[in-house]
């Protein structure tokens, strides 16, 4: 007797709770059976405790039930989920630990390559993001650490909002988006959140965000690094089986100076140069299609040339980029010139064996 259904819920909506609204506008109702006159269902309350205090109620909702016309016989039980335990708090920094075997570099990571500029504002991260993404859309397993601790952008770039969960409050599980493994101290601390550590804090934030996150097995971890040379590029160079580095730069003679600071830095570290990138070599005019050599023009191309090193790409000033990196949406993701160039970065890594 089906039919019966409509006039059951009628009856049980007409039992008021102490604290507002009754048992189907609350969406306390489970499994309604009814088979002939017979009728079950659960009542679901909201924990454990209000269950032991909601047994009056159950017996009203079963003679309530019993009353209505048709009705044989009725059973009402009472659940309740238990409550979720609390997430284990998970302590974002502090003083580095030693490790067992003095080293940092993630289990099941094939190569760590470090990406780093001797300043900022030369679209390092914007670089990271969109050679990650093209990695990715070229078959390999790709995860991304944002260690510019002070400065992280990595989120915002991916469409990130969640916070990574912790299931045991050690174990970091990291987030993903667009084919791309990510961990930033970005995504474990509000937005406009100042990260305000001095240099013991942050190698135990590199020390964290290195061993203590469920990496996976990657073929590659990129480090976006920290503008400059400071404790970061020193404890990862030193510390972590770093493949080699990669240095963006603007064209310009004060970006220069400053990459070649960074150039210094690695040498002095032993840690392999595997190219120089020119970022914003070029402007294209929309509108007359005149290229405008905006930040002067091939500075970073003499300088591989000088020290022998790759000039692995040159890329313009894009406002497809900006927007991409704005929204969430790195530009490598599309099919358009900017998304051609970081393929060909990417197959240039992947070819020279570099990935």
């Amino acid at each position: 007797m089906a039919d019966l259904e409509p006039a059951i819920r009628s009856a049980l909506a007409r039992l008021a709770l102490p604290d507002g609204g009754d048992l189907v506008s609350r969406d306390m109702i489970r499994a309604l059976h009814v088979e002939g006159g017979a009728v079950r269902f659960v009542i679901e309350a909201p924990s454990p405790e209000i269950a032991r205090q909601m047994e009056p109620l159950r017996r009203a909702a079963e003679a309530a039930v019993a009353a209505v016309p048709g009705v044989q016989s009725v059973s009402a039980a009472l659940t309740a989920h238990a409550a979720p335990k609390a997430p284990p708090s998970l302590k974002v920094g502090g003083h580095a630990k030693p490790q067992a075997d003095g080293a940092m570099m993630p289990p099941g990571v094939k190569s760590l390559i470090a990406i780093g500029s001797g300043k900022g504002g030369v679209g390092k991260s914007t670089v990271s993001s969109n050679l990650a993404v093209a990695l990715a859309r070229a078959g390999k397993r790709v995860g991304l650490l944002d260690a510019d601790i002070h400065g992280p952008s990595q989120p915002r770039m991916f469409g990130l909002t969640a916070r990574p969960a912790s299931p045991d409050g050690k174990t970091i599980l990291p987030l993903t988006a667009h084919g791309v493994t990510v961990m930033s101290i970005g995504s474990m601390l509000a937005e406009d959140k100042a990260v305000v550590w001095r240099g013991p804090m942050l190698m135990g934030a590199l020390q964290q965000m290195l061993m203590q996150v469920a990496w996976g097995e990657l073929d590659v971890l990129l480090v976006d690094l920290p503008p400059g040379t400071g404790d970061v590029q020193l404890s990862l160079c030193q510390k972590s089986q770093v493949k080699g580095a990669i240095v963006v730069s603007t064209p310009q003679d004060v970006a220069l100076l400053d990459a070649r600071k960074a150039l210094d830095a690695f040498a002095t570290l032993n840690t392999p140069v595997l190219g120089l990138i020119e970022n914003m070599a070029v402007f294209t005019c929309p509108h007359c299609g005149k290229d405008s050599h905006i930040f002067g023009h091939g500075g970073v191309a003499a300088e591989a040339d000088k020290i022998g090193v790759p000039l692995l790409a040159q890329l313009p000033i894009d406002l497809d980029t900006r927007l991409g990196g704005d929204g969430g949406t790195p530009v490598a993701l599309g099919d358009g010139p900017m998304a051609e160039a970081y393929a060909r970065l990417a197959d240039r890594l992947i070819s020279g064996g570099v990935v």
